[in-house]
């Protein structure tokens, strides 16, 4: 038998990867969302590239198939070597199962995994070594296992990827390492938006099928197991493609430089990306970003922000007229873009109470969300802080004692509360919102009776604003103003709800429906609030999170940042459309204008309705930031890189000009600098107030 017979399991298995990849790529290209056309080099960049890279990344993830290869032999099993290792194996497994290993002092789930492992490495350790007679097929079965098992993972990628890219418009980001974290919400999400048992055993027939013929031309390994010499070989031939991966792989990402952002997606290998999203969800904007000189960029941050000195946000803000304490309930709504709305130039009429209490609020019409993620749009309101480079600071270990909204409130007098319908410690939530001074009410303190209906994001709005009005109600009778911030959740995908409240079924899993039903329930809040004693005493301030889709031909699609933000109290605050640009880190310094606040600040947001109002809106993913200003969109990216475009109107027929959302964004041909440096000092001065725990609220 030839050696080259002894290499089938890997190049058996990286031909099927690479075919998988390829009939994806196809599948991602014409893919509705892919809305873009590709120039001829795109194309072959895409497929060559891909395919080069495709090939070197399975090598990298065949090393698991390796390690177990490698040691399959007879020798092991032999007097007294066998026993030997048997009884290493039970002892670990005694060890582990004692409690006191070192495994628990880690603790989560990972003794249990440690027990279910080296169980069953014992277990199939046994089997071989005291039934020698059965010894052959024991292997052989364990054999086709692992195959069906790399079999499994490469289809199960694939549609993942597939899925990702039906959701985000990319590959594996940032947001798919969070979804491995928080595997009940994703995987009650999943559950209840696709046909997972259809699609599932689809999955499995067809990877047995595959399974069969890779081990027809594979099982020679086993039939004949190498020799030590062989092994040798394997693992010299191994290691040395090993390395070559390691070289080559991210040269492979540094090619990924088209304009088209989906020739770049498509390009690169979703497991690398995978890979990189892992190790790189926190960014040192100082290592990846162009800086400019500490005294320099707080200089031109001053002339931004009216009213600070030297190199912190530090200022006072004072009203000429005395401080009006009304309750303030803040709505954040859940995937909510503005183009849902009738006055943007949606015909389908989803959201007819929004509708009509815009015309009764301060309107914001040229409104833009942080990110593309609630926890996002939660640090732009409650911090009222830029989006940083990497996660969100709610998300991060130096996440508490911010100086926040809920600071200025609790300062004030106010009782401070975070109510959401959910589990509170998916997106760590839990841990922000109470390091920073708020109560939380969450699913975990409803009582059985206040739930009518739940999926696996939480209860219903309906729910959730039930409870808020006994909360209010009670709070109410303690003579203190309340600041209450509500989080949504019916809006969110699987978006089921209960049925017969709006004339689409609550099991028929539409966007639309959920839109509707989000609608519906915030109309019956309303209508509940408005028989309340403290109703007319209260500011509700209601904004989107973030848009339904972040999916686009730039790094940063500016109408998917485009959310709908509104201020409503009858008899307080008159009805108007605000139509300078701002983002959702100005929306509550406006709430402490209107209420004549005064106070000291950090916040990087403003009181937009001030004369001295400087417009702009500050946009990002996890590692493009933006800056919208002078219909100019200027990005910094890793590795020192900066983008700017123009941003010129298409406008929609029908829709007045307060109101239009789209722009066609093509790159600047001469560099506005002073935009650039704009955007450095918002993003260069965040990361280092963070760094340097200048924004604690003491």
């Amino acid at each position: 038998m030839s050696f080259y017979k002894k290499l089938s399991p890997f190049y058996n298995l990286i031909f099927f990867y690479v075919a998988v990849s390829f009939i994806l790529r196809i599948v991602l290209l014409f893919h509705p969302i892919t809305d873009t056309t590709f120039i001829w080099t795109d194309a072959i960049k895409i497929f060559t590239f891909g395919f080069v890279s495709d090939v070197f990344v399975f090598i990298l993830a065949t090393g698991f198939l390796w390690l177990y290869l490698i040691f399959i032999s007879n020798g092991k099993y032999l007097k007294p070597f066998g026993y030997i290792i048997f009884g290493l194996l039970v002892a670990l497994l005694a060890y582990i199962y004692s409690g006191k290993s070192i495994l628990n002092e880690y603790g989560g789930a990972l003794p249990k995994i440690g027990m279910i492992f080296v169980g069953i490495k014992t277990l199939l350790f046994g089997l071989l070594l005291f039934l020698p007679k059965h010894r052959d097929k024991i292997r052989y079965w364990l054999f086709a296992f692992v195959m069906f098992l790399f079999v499994v993972l490469i289809l199960q990628n694939a549609i993942s990827e597939y899925f990702f890219w039906n959701e985000f418009g990319v590959k594996y980001n940032f947001i798919a390492v969070n979804y491995l974290v928080y595997t009940n919400e994703v995987i009650g999400n999943i559950m209840e938006s696709y046909p997972v048992v259809p699609l599932f055993s689809g999955l499995f027939i067809i990877a047995g099928t595959v399974t069969y013929f890779i081990l027809k031309g594979s099982r020679s390994y086993i039939d004949s197991i190498p020799t030590f010499v062989e092994k040798i070989k394997i693992s010299g031939i191994y290691f040395v493609l090993f390395g070559l991966s390691l070289l080559t792989i991210p040269f492979l990402a540094t090619k990924e430089n088209s304009q088209n952002i989906f020739s770049n997606e498509l390009q690169s290998n979703g497991i690398y990306k995978f890979y990189l999203a892992f190790m790189n969800s926190e960014l040192d904007y100082f290592k990846f970003y162009k800086t400019l000189p500490e005294k320099e960029v707080y200089a031109i941050l001053g002339q931004q922000i009216p009213g600070i000195t030297g190199e912190s946000t530090l200022r006072q803000i004072k009203s000429a007229a005395a401080e009006n304490h009304k309750n303030v309930v803040l709505i954040t709504i859940e995937s909510y873009s503005a183009d849902f709305m009738k006055a943007y130039g949606n015909d389908q009429n989803i959201t007819p109470f929004l509708d009509s209490l815009a015309t009764q609020s301060l309107l914001f019409t040229n409104f833009y969300a942080s990110g593309n993620r609630t926890v996002r749009g939660l640090e732009a309101v409650t911090l009222c802080f830029p989006p940083t480079a990497g996660e969100s600071v709610v998300k991060r270990k130096d996440n508490k004692d911010k100086f926040s909204t809920g600071s200025v409130f609790k300062a004030k007098g106010y009782n401070v509360k975070y109510l959401y319908g959910g589990d509170a410690f998916f997106d760590n939530m839990e841990d922000f919102f109470s390091g920073n001074g708020y109560d939380i009410v969450d699913k975990k303190t409803f009582e059985p009776n206040e739930i009518t209906f739940d999926n696996i994001w939480g209860v219903c709005d309906e729910d959730m604003y039930n409870k808020a009005i006994k909360v209010m109600n009670k709070e109410a009778k303690e003579n203190k103003p309340f600041f209450n911030h509500i989080m949504t959740v019916s809006n969110h995908r699987p978006f089921t709800f209960p049925n017969d409240k709006i004339d689409i079924r609550g099991d028929a899993k539409s966007r639309e429906g959920g839109v509707k039903y989000t609608d519906f329930a915030m109309k019956k809040f309303f209508e509940m609030a408005e028989k309340q004693p403290w109703f007319s005493n209260t500011v509700f301030v209601i904004l989107a999170d973030h848009c339904a889709s972040s999916a686009g031909k730039t790094e940063l699609p500016v109408d998917k940042y485009r959310i709908p933000a509104m201020i409503y109290s009858p008899g307080f605050i008159q009805p108007q459309h605000f139509t300078k640009l701002m983002g959702q880190i100005d929306i509550m310094p406006t709430v402490f204008g209107l209420l004549n606040f005064s106070y000291e600040s950090k916040f990087y947001g403003q009181d937009v309705l001030q004369a001295d109002y400087n417009p702009r809106a500050l946009i990002a993913t996890y590692q493009d930031l933006g800056m919208i200003k002078d219909n100019v969109l200027t990005i910094i990216s890793p590795k020192q890189e900066v983008k700017q475009f123009k941003m010129t109107l298409l406008p929609k027929a029908g829709v007045e000009d307060d109101f239009q959302i789209y722009y066609d964004q093509k790159p600047l041909k001469k560099e506005r600098t002073d935009l650039v440096n704009e955007t450095i000092a918002f993003y260069q001065t965040a990361s280092d107030m963070l760094k340097k725990k200048k924004y604690q609220k003491n």
